[in-house]
Order: structure tokens, then sequence, then C-alpha cells
């Protein structure tokens, strides 16, 4: 009998499973160090124990996508080992900053089964949890993927699609405890520009581009500990080039947004996102922001914007996004949304 695990198939998954994923990752210092490393990440609030304390924090938590992609990658041996794409996400939210020494665990809740009209795969709906050693959860997300069968003769299951919401509603913004902005070093953190300074509708080119490299994908991926094959093997596609881990791409475009979003500290919500079209090694990304609501919260000085991040490979100052047919455009790598605060 073999010991390996080639991972789930459409058919093994039911509604209201519970799946514990294994090996829970203690984040350090080292790690942030690292991630800053890969990622042209400064915003002051994850770089700064100082500007952290100045802010009413007891330091710098670890960046918030840190703990996204720690959380994430507990789920893939689990839930997108045989995957063929990850289609999206909704209702995330950041419920507890991740602090330097905590140890983050992950389980997924499956909410959500379709077969595909094929008979080859299905689509396949969980809400994750990020769990810390205390066993407070400090984030929550659903995310949604298109999962090979292991048997297409296999009968189906009874469709079930989870009603989600389209955006996480301002009053359920988790702000953390002891935020307090109302004396904010815009020097320090880098630009001038607050909350009010910002319109609904406005577009942000964020200027500068990334060229993407094989070597950092993988380091990335693997300091992850994300096991999918197509970011690693060659033979695990027709094509023979390994895919860029859509969150590698993410982490990109959010460094990118520092220039013209330098005081959007912290995410706190992911409304939803699409990875449009895939990444290779030698793809060079770039980012434009959309601004797509503004609110208010209860926190000293905090504010949000919700706002849409883009990353594309295209030219500098290309922000196209769809074409006639509603279908992204081939430049489009990424199409996110999310609220992040900012100083009032």
């Amino acid at each position: 009998m073999s010991k390996t695990n080639p991972g789930r198939f459409f058919e093994d998954y039911r509604i209201g499973q519970v799946i514990r994923h294994a090996v829970p990752r203690t984040v350090a210092e080292g790690e942030r160090a690292l991630y800053h490393a890969l990622y042209p990440a400064r915003h002051a609030l994850y770089s700064s124990d100082d500007f952290a304390a100045n802010c009413g924090l007891e330091g710098s938590p670890m960046d918030d996508l840190i703990a996204f992609h720690t959380v994430f990658g507990k789920t893939v041996p689990d839930i997108s080992l045989n995957a063929i794409a990850n289609l999206g996400y909704a209702e995330g939210r950041w419920l507890l900053p991740v602090w330097p020494g905590d140890t983050l665990r992950s389980e997924s809740e499956v909410i959500g089964l379709k077969e595909n009209s094929n008979g080859k795969s299905g689509v396949l709906y969980v809400r994750t949890r990020g769990i810390n050693q205390v066993g407070e959860v400090v984030l929550e997300f659903v995310r949604w993927v298109m999962v090979r069968k292991r048997d297409a003769a296999s009968p189906a299951p009874e469709a079930v699609v989870p009603d989600l919401a389209r955006v996480v509603a301002p009053a359920d913004l988790v702000i953390p405890e002891g935020l307090d902005f109302s004396d904010y070093d815009f020097d320090l953190a880098g630009e001038p520009h607050r909350w009010g300074d910002y319109a609904v509708g406005e577009i942000i080119d964020h200027v500068d581009g990334v060229t993407v490299e094989e070597a950092e994908h993988m380091l990335a991926t693997r300091l992850w500990q994300n096991t999918a094959k197509v970011h690693f093997d060659v033979t695990a596609r027709e094509d023979g080039r390994r895919l860029i881990y859509g969150g590698h791409v993410i982490s990109m475009a959010r460094a990118l947004s520092f220039n013209g979003l330098a005081n959007a500290q912290m995410i706190v919500a992911l409304n939803g996102g699409a990875h449009a079209n895939p990444c290779f090694a030698g793809d060079t990304v770039r980012a434009w922001s959309e601004v797509l609501d503004k609110a208010e919260t209860a926190v000293p000085g905090v504010g949000a914007l919700r706002l849409r991040l883009v990353a594309h490979k295209g030219g500098a100052g290309d922000h196209r996004l769809k074409n006639a047919e509603g279908k992204y455009a081939p430049e489009v790598l990424l199409d996110l949304d999310y609220w992040a605060l900012i100083p009032v």
C-alpha cells in the first residue's frame, strides 16, 4: 500500500466536511525580512516597531499578506493539489494581528460543490480560517477552485453554490485593538495623502515595474509551503513552464502600490479577486489601483478605502481591464478588491 498522498479529487469532498490542514507554522522576524527581500514592501506599519507603537500597537505586526500566504499554503495539499485553477475569493477578513512568534494553522470547511458540464472536474468552495496558538481566528476567507475528478464516471453530487457577499460591509471591518492614527507621522510614512485626498473613481498608476524571476517565485512559494506541482515541476503543465503562484503576484502588486498608496497601511478585508491570466518568469509586473469606495470608522483618525488593485504585464500607463466581450484583457494578471485602513 502506498504511503504517499496523491491529494484529494472532486469526489472526495462533501458539504459540511471540515479539514484540519497539516503542519502548523511559527512565523518570526526572519519571515518578515525574507518577505521584504522578495517584494519591494515598505509600508511603515510593517517595517518599524517605533512607527507601529506611535500608531497605538505594541509593535510591528507581521505583514497582512504573510498571514494570508501562510494560512493559504497550509490548505494546498488538501484543497488545490489537483486543482486546475484557483477561481476566486470572497468574504475575507483579517480579524487579529499576527505577531512574530505566533504559530498559525488552518482549517477549511466545504461550503459548496458543483460538477462541471464536462464531467471531468468540478468547482469546490471552501471557507478557510487561520488560527493562532491560543485558538483565536486571525484570518478567514472563502475561495473556490476547479478540481479534477479521479473518475469521470463518478456520480455528480447535488449542486450547492453558496450565496456570498459581493463586498465586506464597512461595519464588519475589524480594526486592530489600540490602533490610532490621530498622531500619524506622514513624513516617516513616505507620503502626505490622507483618506480625504482620495476620490471614488480615482485611478492611481503605481508607475514602477518588477520583472518576475524564476528562482524568486519558487523561493517564495516554498516559504509558504505551497506544494502545488505547477509552481515547481515543468512536467506538470503541457507547455513545460512553471506557473507563478497567484499570491506572489498579489504581494508584488501590493508592494508596488506603495507609490501612491503609502498610507494604506493595513489590509483588513478581501472582497473578491481573480487571477485573470497566468504569470510566468520573465513577465514584468506593473500595477494600478482604482478607489471603489470610502468609509469612516469609529476609531480615532482611522478611515477605510475600498480599492481595486490590478496587476498587469502591459506597458507603463496601461489601464485596460476587460475587452468588449467582458473578458479580461490578456495583459491583466490580477484583479483584487480589498479594504485598507488609512489615516483620516
